[in-house]
């Protein structure tokens, strides 16, 4: 459950995201500090960090591997972040959307149209959470809570995308 910047302890800025590599990785190195859409911009991160890997000929379930222990450092820096904000799920931590983008991504077509159709998928499933999405994101807490709910909206987009691109 994104909440908002009523509870903060502190205001998160550039200062505040130095002060600890936790809250660097969790704030989608500066991404989440975006006042608009920061889950947006967050999940714009997982770009820069596919194609290298994907030059590198990482992709597929090498990618998806990769990003278990991605999903495990999320759950470490999201949970010093949450607490050192004073809130679970502060919208500008945007780790998990990396995390959940990069999981799609794997199995994307390389190209224009498949990056852009992986990241509408993904975006979509985020923000609007269907059941079970919605039923992680109000009720697991910490750390945990937050990576949760960006999977399995990845493992939807997953596949709807296998079902977009199998068909051509």
């Amino acid at each position: 459950m994104t909440t908002s910047a009523e509870a903060l302890k502190v205001t998160p800025n550039w200062r505040f995201l130095l002060r600890h590599p936790a809250h660097l990785l969790a704030f989608g190195f500066g991404s989440g500090l975006m006042r608009k859409a920061p889950g947006t911009w967050g999940t714009l991160v997982a770009f820069p960090l596919f194609f290298p890997l994907h030059a590198l000929g990482v992709g597929g379930w090498a990618l998806m591997a990769l990003c278990v222990p991605l999903f495990i450092i999320g759950v470490y820096v999201c949970e010093v972040t949450g607490k050192a904000l004073g809130v679970h799920d502060y919208g500008g931590i945007v780790w998990d959307e990396v995390v959940g983008m990069l999981m799609v991504l794997a199995f994307a077509p390389a190209s224009w149209a498949g990056c852009l159709v992986a990241f509408a998928l993904f975006r979509l499933f985020d923000i609007v959470k269907p059941w079970p999405i919605r039923w992680f994101d109000a009720r697991v807490g910490g750390g945990f809570g937050v990576m949760v709910d960006d999977v399995i909206a990845a493992v939807f987009a997953l596949a709807v995308q296998y079902l977009i691109w199998d068909t051509f």
